[in-house]
């Protein structure tokens, strides 16, 4: 029998009832982690780990816990399931985020406020748990933030893409403080990727958009396909597994070269 990748490891995931994250977390079961998916919405949570658990391998487990990344009193009640249910965590994949198109005219205080949160914010809170709870003491873990093309290059709002910019900036930051450990701390950076959020873009629902592309669009290739959730997904595998051990400060663009330059 092939050896699973994450065979017994034990990784959370949030962000994960629905797109990127949900697909994230089926291809970390089938390659034999337990999982720990998070997200606001208790309904969609729920289904989406039972679509998790129908891909676990024999032994291993996979719950849901209701959080909000923006709550600091979420954040730490995540991380105490994590500590009852199994104990230890040797994977977190930080996917939680928010997309919007909007340029600098119309960026409003609470619009910023509750992006910078969700986006930069939250995953420092869920890397500082990850790090002080379980990783520094055993010198041991991955962490994975879901970054974005936009964090090099700006084709989203503009609040969105500092956000990522930020997060990049973060990864570095804690490649830096765990160097002499056996913890690595990288960043995927997804282009335009098959996800309700993208496609309900491609429909012009997000405010923002066409006056975003008229100011960029000449400056990125918009030709090539777009990527799938199980892409980002498999980026993120190789960086969670044994294949990944020697890479750490780095932001992967997973964009078909969408976004090269």
């Amino acid at each position: 029998m092939k050896e699973k990748m994450l065979d017994g490891k034990i990784a959370l995931i949030t962000g994960a009832s629905y797109g990127m994250g949900l697909d994230m977390a089926k291809v970390f079961a089938k390659e034999g982690a337990n999982i720990i998916i998070t997200a606001r919405g208790e309904k969609r949570l729920n289904q989406a780990l039972e679509k998790v658990k129908e891909c676990l391998t024999e032994g291993r487990r996979a719950i849901a816990v209701q959080a909000d990344v923006t709550s600091p009193e979420d954040t730490k009640h995540v991380y105490d399931v994590i500590e009852e249910e199994f104990g230890d965590l040797d994977i977190l994949l930080h996917n939680a985020g928010k997309g919007e198109m909007e340029i600098i005219d119309d960026v409003q205080e609470d619009h910023m406020m509750e992006t910078l949160n969700i986006n930069l914010a939250g995953p420092i809170r869920y890397a500082q748990q990850a790090l002080m709870r379980f990783f520094l003491p055993k010198k041991e873990g991955r962490i994975i933030f879901i970054s974005s093309v936009n964090g090099k290059k700006p084709c989203a709002g503009v609040v969105y893409s500092a956000t990522k910019a930020g997060l990049n900036n973060v990864t570095m930051s804690l490649a830096f403080r765990t160097w002499d450990t056996n913890i690595t701390v990288n960043a995927v950076a997804p282009g335009a990727t098959i996800t309700p959020a993208h496609l309900a873009n491609l429909r012009g629902e997000q405010d923002g958009g066409e006056k975003w592309l008229e100011y960029s669009g000449p400056y990125f290739n918009y030709q090539v396909p777009d990527t799938t959730g199980f892409d980002q997904a498999n980026a993120c595998l190789f960086l969670a597994s044994h294949m990944g051990q020697c890479v750490t400060g780095q932001v992967i663009q997973v964009c078909n070269g969408s976004y090269l330059g």
